[in-house]
């Protein structure tokens, strides 16, 4: 995908960067997106954490393995006023 990609492509768009945000303005974005990229990692690791490395499936709603009776009967007997 990148194959072509050389130094003179990245000065090129390291020029556009510079002209749309403004050269006062790119710390401040290099700042936002690292602080961004730290708590998307710590978010990650706690969720891996907390599940013990292997996904849980959701607590209510059907599974994968229910027949469409099997979950009609488990809607109605959780909501007696829905009609059918």
């Amino acid at each position: 995908m990148l194959n072509g990609f050389t130094g003179w492509h990245a000065l090129v768009l390291l020029v556009i960067v510079v002209l749309l945000f403004g050269a006062t303005k790119l710390p401040g974005l290099a700042k936002s997106v690292g602080q961004s990229m730290k708590i998307f990692k710590n978010e990650v690791k706690s969720d891996d954490n907390k599940s013990g490395g292997t996904a849980t499936p959701p607590a209510d709603g059907p599974q994968l393995n229910q027949t469409s009776a099997e979950v009609r009967a488990q809607t109605d007997s959780t909501n007696p006023s829905a009609k059918p």
